[in-house]
């Protein structure tokens, strides 16, 4: 039985552009992104520089090397499910890589929130929000 997936309903990079995420190497960031978080290739460009657009339920991010710092920036997913979410990553492969669930909040929303660190640098945290 295949097991059911989170819902990515919206993408908030840290910095300013979601589709202009830092890597140093595109070729080997990218099968993390497909294997683990479940992302499918869109497209690739060779130039001006070496990018790729990655897509899931709806929302697309960019990998580009592009010499920014990965450690620097990432995006926040809002789910649908952050219980599903963290478990669809373990089943993936993932494990050393996710925190602990913490509890955040972001003026008067309180999100269920995991992190991610992908082996490129890049963070990504997925958050629930709650009533």
């Amino acid at each position: 039985m295949e097991q059911q997936k989170a819902t990515i309903s919206q993408a908030w990079p840290y910095q300013q552009d979601a589709m202009n995420l830092p890597v140093a190497n595109l070729e080997t960031a990218l099968p993390f992104y497909e294997t683990r978080m479940g992302f499918c290739l869109v497209a690739r460009a060779d130039s001006p520089r070496k990018s790729a657009t990655i897509a899931r339920d709806g929302i697309q991010l960019g990998l580009v090397e592009n010499g920014g710092d990965p450690t620097q920036d990432g995006c926040f997913f809002a789910v649908d499910d952050v219980e599903k979410a963290r478990a669809e990553l373990k089943a993936n492969g993932m494990d050393k890589e996710l925190s602990g669930f913490s509890r955040q909040k972001h003026g008067e929303t309180e999100w269920t929130v995991f992190f991610v660190i992908a082996p490129d640098g890049l963070c990504y945290c997925y958050g629930e929000r709650q009533n």
